[in-house]
């Protein structure tokens, strides 16, 4: 589901975030934490990283990877073993900046930066909104079922079971899914399942104000 061939799982997140009636991203709050697992799942699902006994664990350097999945798997490479959940919650901050920083370059937001008493305040938007709309609906489509899970865009799926999991606000909440629509969610998150499940969890202590 790549809004250009080039893009990035990352890069697809961010834009996924944007709430498009208020012209803003939506979930910045957790999007630190979506865009480290759009990353890993990047990695994973390449061959450029594998699940040892629930840690991550650096297979094969990714060939001219974007700049978020280079420096993670560089961190990866060069760390003892950790765990996903770990690797999530690492560095959000310098994940949104760099993501932030690549669309900004291709033109796909615009960044407003001012001082209001003396504190910046930034202001991002989306210089082409129906990218954003297309890949929420596709994505809403992809959670919602009708083509089995196996039949869809790789990164439709992936980006459809990462959006459940960080709670993305154009998702159902949790609680009003029937199960059979957590056993949808489950079936998308399957070839990245150990990442989706960190995922999850990191969201969940944010929320509760543990992470």
């Amino acid at each position: 589901m790549r809004v250009k061939r080039d893009e990035s799982l990352p890069q697809a997140a961010f834009l996924l975030a944007f709430d498009l009636r208020k012209g803003r991203l939506a979930d910045r709050g957790e999007l630190g934490y979506l865009l480290r697992a759009a990353a890993l799942a990047e990695l994973l699902v390449a061959g450029n990283l594998t699940d040892d006994a629930g840690r991550a664990r650096a297979v094969v350097a990714p060939v001219d990877p974007g700049p978020l999945q280079a420096a993670v798997w560089e961190q990866i490479a060069n760390s003892p073993p950790r765990s996903w959940r770990q690797w999530i919650r690492k560095d959000r901050a310098g994940a949104f900046r760099l993501v932030r920083d690549e669309l900004a370059a291709a033109r796909l937001i615009r960044v407003e930066r001012r001082r209001v008493l003396l504190f910046p305040v930034e202001r991002i938007t989306p210089r082409k909104p129906y990218l954003s709309r297309r890949l929420a609906e596709r994505v809403s489509r992809a959670a919602s079922g009708g083509r089995p899970a196996n039949r869809l865009d790789r990164d439709v799926r992936i980006l459809a079971a990462l959006a459940a999991a960080a709670r993305l606000k154009m998702m159902p909440p949790e609680r009003e899914q029937r199960h059979h629509g957590r056993r949808r969610i489950e079936q998308l998150s399957e070839p990245v399942e150990p990442v989706a499940t960190a995922l999850r969890g990191n969201v969940q202590d944010a929320q509760a104000g543990e992470g």
